[in-house]
């Protein structure tokens, strides 16, 4: 079985090793453009929301390389706050928040819950940059005239399944109710809800395991959730594969791929739809190539969205280097998924 498996997986790669992953356009997807901000030509890993009738984007940033530790030589990485005008365009001076004393904050995402504004991150508090100090936080962010300061951050650490080797990221924040939820997994669909009460801890809430078919990679967290109807919430995923490409000039590197999902605005938050194959857009691999951070990749990374009847916009972060938005059909979007069954677990 194991052989078998390992022959699908050879086969897979070398269907890829001259492919143009851009051939994969959908119809949906209308036009993208770069997020630039004066002065931070790299940042990256955009998450957006509409905040006090303005639009607010996050990103990373990296500062320049230094040696901090025997065993990293990536430097500390921050989070900072832009606010946008309507073509995404930035109309101040970003402001980067005063997070603790993490050594890396990373891959912010936005959102809104009863007009305060949430951002759950992955922080990293250990002297030695390593997968046991990575652990998701919570905090919610207020504005003090122009300047954003933090009212409550706390380590989510104490959860059900929880290993203090493994790297935690990617948690789907998402508002039920007037709380803050957090879907730690996709398969199986895992619900946490925080108690933020300085406890860190997170109670588990529901459980499913959704019958998913994706050839792409494992499925991971992206987007915020949000209630695109009155029936579901849509958020964009994200995965990855080792594989050779035209646009890695056919050396195997981690290609990452973006998809959305459906889940029920209500319990057991059912997973229900979900894209048949990759999101793709123009410039979603090609173009300026960049001295890699850890390692070479292939990157398109979703962290956020807005919309309106009509559209879609995500914020998506590129080769770890630059901030990019997709315009997309929305009910073109929606109208692309596949189904997908449930089996309910209970916590």
């Amino acid at each position: 079985m194991q052989n078998f498996i390992f022959i699908l997986l050879l086969f897979f790669q070398a269907s890829y090793a001259s492919a143009d992953l851009e051939e994969w356009v959908q119809t949906f997807v209308l036009e993208n453009k770069q997020i630039k901000i004066p002065g931070h030509p790299h940042a990256f890993n955009p998450s957006i929301v509409c905040w006090k009738n303005r639009r607010l984007l996050s990103f990373r940033e990296i500062d320049s390389k230094q040696e901090i530790s025997p065993l990293s030589s990536i430097s500390h990485s921050k989070i900072g706050l832009v606010w946008l005008d309507e073509e995404f365009n930035p109309l101040c001076a970003p402001q980067f928040l005063d997070l603790g004393k993490q050594m890396q904050s990373e891959d912010a995402r936005l959102l809104v819950i009863q007009d305060k504004l949430c951002l759950v991150y992955s922080g990293n508090s250990n002297k030695i940059i390593d997968d046991e100090g990575f652990r998701v936080y919570v905090a919610e962010i207020d504005l003090d005239g122009e300047c954003f300061f933090v009212v409550h951050n706390e380590c989510m650490s104490l959860f059900n399944g929880g290993n203090k080797n493994r790297r935690e990221k990617n948690w789907v924040p998402f508002e039920y109710e007037g709380d803050l939820l957090l879907a730690y997994s996709l398969v199986p669909h895992k619900i946490f809800k925080p108690r933020l009460d300085h406890s860190k801890i997170c109670d588990l809430i529901e459980e499913q395991m959704p019958s998913i078919v994706w050839d792409w990679g494992e499925l991971r967290g992206g987007t915020p959730a949000l209630p695109i109807n009155d029936e579901y919430y849509l958020s964009f995923f994200h995965s990855s594969v080792h594989l050779a490409s035209i646009h890695s000039n056919n050396i195997e590197m981690p290609h990452y791929f973006i998809g959305a999902y459906l889940f029920t605005r209500s319990y057991p938050f059912e997973i229900k739809q979900i894209s048949p194959e990759p999101i793709t857009g123009p410039f979603f691999y090609r173009g300026l190539r960049y001295e890699p951070y850890w390692h070479p990749v292939q990157v398109v990374f979703p962290c956020g969205y807005i919309f309106d009847e009509n559209y879609i916009w995500l914020t998506y972060g590129r080769q770890d280097h630059e901030m990019w938005v997709v315009k997309l059909d929305r009910d073109e979007l929606m109208e692309s998924f596949i189904n997908v069954s449930t089996i309910r677990r209970k916590p």
